[in-house]
């Protein structure tokens, strides 16, 4: 009730109201798009091939059935996601990146310039690699130049957009655009799994007990989620007195929130994206060793298990270090008169953030990379074949649902609203 009555809240603001619409008609144009079909594919070679099974199970979830379907948004946003990791490690070793990243606005306007041209240029490569694997299946109802070439232009298209409608969501709607298309791809597998599940349990494949072990797996994974991301570490800052003039600032008690899962699900779809591409482009070359870093990185093999939580581990520092600096925050807060109780201003209390940081993300990083690789072993435990909707997808799905979430809060507590988490 308090949910319902909170959006009607929001429905009451006009600008928020525009905002939830926007959001709303531009995931359904991302929905309406991963139906439409690549020009000169086969449908019947389509079917054959991705009923023998392949190493897109994953891909095809963000997707949102896009890729099973080869519409024209098949690569999703994946090449963004590629080139913005790429980015974010080059601003570390780049002193020209490293730069635009401190000059505010201008600065983010640069990077994201060039992250949209490595995008286009990733995206190309990739939608190649697709085009020679489809003709290599026989797929192509055309496989001669133009055929090619139009299966590259499309796939391409379709991956610029995607990035063009993220964009503008997180523009002009609620939320991190790019996470909800991928937010938006996942819930839509949803009602196809539903039916998965019923139809195993009607022939018998599965039991009722199986179902409600893969029910109670489920609750518990979205119960952690809400509780590692909400958890946090409160710092506790002073700030002393001075006189102004006629009037005294200052002399207050505070806290900054360090949260446990700093990083939020970005890790996890940074990894994903990362151990999708080397097995995609493998795919595509018809050679024996290439075949074989394939099934090695397969879905659920023991070296895609261990690479998928060493890189979720890494994603999660990194990215933390990227989003929070302990030495610019040190700095701001001895601008402003504060210090830390019981450390030096400045150099000391960066030192003290910096080690609070480490200790408490650690066992952030472990928990994400655990959910993440609980579908490996849903099956056994569960005795439900086929799972591709487990811990990454909700991790993701619960992750984007809270930051959402708190954003339509801001915006209601901005106008003295009530909001969700109340």
């Amino acid at each position: 009730m308090g949910i319902l009555r909170s959006l009607r809240q929001a429905f009451r603001v006009p600008d928020l109201r525009r905002r939830i619409m926007f959001t709303f008609y531009m995931l359904l144009v991302f929905r309406l798009g991963s139906h439409v079909p690549v020009p000169g594919i086969d449908p019947t070679a389509l079917e054959q091939l991705f009923a023998r099974g392949s190493l897109f199970g994953m891909l095809d979830m963000f997707a949102g059935g896009a890729f099973s379907s080869f519409s024209v948004f098949a690569m999703s946003i994946t090449p963004y996601i590629n080139a913005s990791i790429i980015m974010q490690l080059l601003t570390v070793v780049i002193p020209k990146l490293e730069e635009w990243s401190r000059e505010g606005e201008e600065g983010r306007r640069k990077m994201s310039q060039w992250t949209r041209y490595g995008t286009v240029l990733l995206g190309l490569i990739q939608a190649i690699g697709m085009a020679f694997f489809m003709q290599g299946q026989g797929a192509l109802a055309r496989g001669d130049a133009f055929g090619l070439m139009s299966v590259v232009v499309t796939l391409t298209a379709g991956t610029i957009f995607l990035m063009w409608l993220g964009e503008q969501i997180t523009d002009q709607g609620i939320g991190n655009g790019i996470s909800l298309l991928i937010f938006g791809g996942i819930v839509s597998r949803v009602p196809g799994g539903a039916i998965n599940m019923f139809a195993y349990l009607r022939e018998g494949t599965v039991s009722v007990a199986n179902m409600l072990i893969l029910g109670a797996l489920g609750l518990g994974i979205i119960a952690g989620v809400v509780f590692v991301q909400e958890g946090r570490r409160r710092i506790p800052v002073q700030y002393s007195k001075r006189v102004v003039g006629r009037r005294m600032y200052g002399g207050q008690s505070t806290h900054i929130p360090m949260r446990v899962n700093q990083a939020g699900v970005i890790p996890v779809i940074f990894a994903s994206s990362v151990l999708a591409f080397p097995p995609t482009i493998a795919q595509f070359i018809e050679t024996g060793w290439a075949q074989s870093l394939a099934q090695s990185l397969d879905y659920g093999t023991i070296m895609h298990t261990a690479l998928y939580f060493l890189l979720i581990v890494f994603f999660t520092y990194f990215y933390t270090a990227v989003t929070f600096n302990p030495r610019d925050v040190a700095d701001n807060i001895r601008k402003y008169g504060g210090f830390v109780p019981g450390r030096r201003p400045g150099r000391a209390t960066a030192q003290y953030l910096d080690r609070v940081l480490v200790r408490i993300t650690l066992p952030g990083a472990i928990f994400l990379a655990t959910i993440a690789v609980l579908p490996n072993f849903f099956q056994e435990i569960t005795g439900v074949p086929g799972i591709y909707f487990g811990g990454t997808a909700l991790l993701i799905v619960v992750g984007v649902a809270l930051e959402t979430m708190k954003q339509i809060e801001a915006q209601l507590t901005m106008r003295q609203y009530e909001g969700f988490l109340r």
